[in-house]
């Protein structure tokens, strides 16, 4: 045999050899790994549905407007370690969503309880607020008045009670007994009856006549008490009148008086708020502030405090003139600094409250002339607020420079020169409806009186300024 094939047969040999023995590894190989896959594949739904949801929440945030497949792993049969991907089913999808849901609305829910639970804490701690107050409130009139409690002699009914007892004791304490010897006859027995029923009369008599004086100390107790409220209310009812008599007399005084009346009120507060006559003066006293205050803001917050006492006034009743005439004001000053909107529901409970003021008080004066203000405004809006109060009310007010004059009028007929400015609105409606001498008489009218308040003092420049036209 040649060399050549003597080398060949030993590679191939060899070459046999090799692949026999990697045959071998191969096989082997296989049988260790088939029971490590058996063990992975007890878990696959878990980490199915682990990664279904990692992924559909990737996919929403990233991809809103694109369907991304979901896949998952899952091993093939015989050994092969090499994963393939599969589409979730619409089952299992909607189930996440409805879990997803479900989330999103125990949140939603959670969120709307904490809040009610926040407007309830809310709502009690101003309730204990304001019970706290009525409490220190009552106390302090409870203080005010031990001032006017006078002495007197009480008696005590727990004592008349012990009285009318013991006499009762004593009397039946005569209802047994004996004879000296201890023994008793049908003659003894009968006397000692006659006795003892004797006795018995005696003791009642002195039982109803004890009765009789104890009822009458204690009526005479009730008639002391109601004696001593009824006093007590009268002291009350005067303090209050003298209180108002004062802060009227400030009202009616400078700058620096109409401060101290305030603050007069401001302070009695406490004990007569929630008396209507009170109120309506605090009320007043506000609007007082509100004229000499020169700061905005504190205007505006002096005007809704007075509003709001007046109202609170108004709730103790409806029939007092000066409270919707107040209120009426406080409306007007309140919005002042407001909106078109504001200003025309303001001037529509302005008008209100003054109708309802001339009705139960038609004698006074100030509630014609107030009227006559807001005829004289209402004759002047412009068209944008015309438009307003169609749009909120159906149709504009109606008044006129003609209304406004009757009432000016009215209130001067009622108290004459009790206002400057009044005389000064009765010239300026005469001299827009075009009678110039009349309103050349009123200006010289008005120019006799003083300047008493700010509004009097630009009434004086604007009766200036008519005069200076009038001449030329």
């Amino acid at each position: 045999m040649p060399k050549t094939g003597v080398i060949r047969m030993g590679f191939g040999i060899v070459l046999g050899a090799a692949a026999g023995i990697g045959l071998i590894f191969y096989f082997y190989k296989q049988k260790r790994k088939k029971p490590s896959q058996e063990n992975s594949s007890r878990y696959p739904i878990v980490h199915c549905q682990q990664n279904a949801m990692y992924v559909h929440e990737h996919a929403e945030t990233l991809q809103p407007y694109h369907q991304v497949p979901w896949m998952r792993p899952e091993p093939v049969e015989g050994g092969d370690s090499v994963p393939y991907t599969s589409l979730l089913t619409h089952e299992e999808q909607a189930e996440v969503l409805n879990r997803l849901d479900f989330v999103l609305r125990s949140l939603i829910e959670l969120r709307h309880e904490v809040q009610e639970l926040r407007n309830s804490l809310q709502s009690l701690a101003g309730g204990i607020i304001e019970e706290v107050r009525s409490h220190l409130e009552e106390s302090q009139k409870v203080i005010r008045r031990r001032r006017f409690i006078y002495p007197r002699e009480r008696s005590d009914s727990t004592g008349s009670s012990s009285i009318y007892f013991t006499a009762s004791s004593g009397a039946g304490n005569t209802d047994d007994g004996e004879s000296e010897g201890g023994y008793t006859t049908a003659n003894a027995e009968s006397d000692y009856d006659r006795e003892s029923d004797k006795e018995s009369d005696e003791g009642e008599d002195e039982i109803s006549c004890e009765t009789v004086r104890t009822g009458r100390r204690d009526s005479l107790d009730l008639v002391n008490e109601d004696e001593a409220a009824l006093s007590l209310d009268t002291a009350s009812e005067e303090e209050l009148a003298q209180l108002l008599h004062q802060a009227d007399s400030l009202h009616r005084g400078t700058d620096q008086e109409k401060r101290e009346g305030f603050q007069l009120l401001l302070n009695n507060k406490p004990v007569y708020g929630d008396k209507q006559d009170f109120l309506w003066h605090l009320a007043r006293a506000y609007s007082d502030l509100y004229e000499i205050t020169e700061d905005t803001e504190e205007r505006q917050l002096y005007a809704c405090d007075g509003k709001e006492e007046a109202k609170m006034a108004l709730q103790l009743g409806d029939q007092s003139a000066e409270c919707h005439q107040w209120y009426a004001i406080l409306c007007g000053q309140c919005s002042e600094h407001e909106s078109i909107q504001k200003r025309i529901q303001a001037g529509h409970d302005f008008k209100k409250h003054i109708d309802e003021a001339i009705s139960l008080k038609p004698d006074d004066h100030m509630s014609y002339y107030l009227l006559g203000r807001w005829c004289y405004q209402v004759a002047h809006l412009g068209w944008l607020e015309r438009k307003t109060a169609s749009a909120l009310y159906g149709e504009p007010p109606l008044a006129t420079v003609q209304d406004a004059l009757q009432n000016f009028l009215k209130a001067e007929e009622l108290n004459s020169g009790f206002s400057k400015m009044g005389r000064i609105y009765i010239a300026k409606c005469y001299k827009e409806l075009g009678d110039n001498s009349k309103a050349a008489h009123w200006l010289t009218l008005a120019s006799e009186l003083p300047v008493i308040t700010k509004e009097d003092a630009e009434g004086s420049r604007e009766m200036e300024e008519m005069q200076a036209i009038s001449l030329d």
